[in-house]
């Protein structure tokens, strides 16, 4: 009797710690094939617009250095300062993401009633349109204005709209549905297309830091502002 009742505790701990096995519904199938489409052609419309973006960066530049140039000379380098620096980060995303409000659209209608079994699913892909459409819709700050505003003050005091808007726009991560969650409702090419996007995705995140991070550093040279 011992012996048996040692199986089956044995048995249920092995049924409590094994993986959960999702059920795929049709609902689930689908609304998963339609994502990784989307999501798809959204990367794909991310790295053709790579050029494009880094030439509207280059032109916002040139328009700082003609009307606005080393106007934060002199500014204090702590963290009072940093919602200016900041702001030149939002001005930077508006650029990148106001590029794409197009795909951005696209993604948001293709998406947008997509629902899966798992709500946690459903959460994800709810958010991450929402958020893109929200930095896709982010105005381009006003630069010059608000560092000369903050040079009015002895740079002492940042706008409350400067101070406003960075914290709005740095509580916006945009995430995608992990593709483990995705991974049991895949038929046919789905894994495969997936992979692509994760390889453009990665593109895009490597292009981001390293090209973004330059960029951010040669506008506030040509404001005269510190990291």
């Amino acid at each position: 009797m011992r012996s048996r009742c040692t199986l089956i505790i044995i048995i249920l701990l092995a049924l409590a710690l094994a993986p959960a096995t999702a059920i795929a519904t049709p609902a689930d199938i689908a609304s998963t094939h339609a994502y990784i489409r989307a999501d798809y052609a959204l990367a794909r419309a991310g790295v053709a617009l790579i050029a494009p973006v880094q030439r509207k960066i280059e032109q916002l530049n040139g328009v700082l250095a003609h009307e606005c140039p080393l106007i934060g000379t002199g500014s204090p380098e702590n963290e009072a300062s940093q919602p200016i620096s900041h702001e030149v980060t939002v001005a930077l995303w508006s650029i990148s993401y106001g590029a794409a409000a197009g795909p951005i659209r696209s993604f948001v209608s293709a998406t947008g009633r997509l629902h899966w079994s798992n709500q946690a699913i459903t959460r994800i892909a709810k958010s991450y349109a929402r958020n893109l459409h929200e930095l896709a819709t982010v105005p381009l700050p006003t630069l010059c204005a608000d560092v000369r505003s903050w040079k009015a003050t002895g740079f002492q005091v940042i706008s409350p709209a400067v101070v406003s808007l960075v914290t709005r726009v740095e509580g916006i991560e945009p995430t995608t549905i992990p593709p483990r969650l995705l991974a049991p409702y895949e038929r046919g090419a789905d894994a495969s297309i997936l992979a692509r996007t994760k390889r453009l995705e990665t593109k895009l995140a490597e292009n981001e830091f390293m090209v973004g991070q330059t960029d951010w550093i040669q506008v506030l040279g040509t404001l005269g502002l510190n990291e």
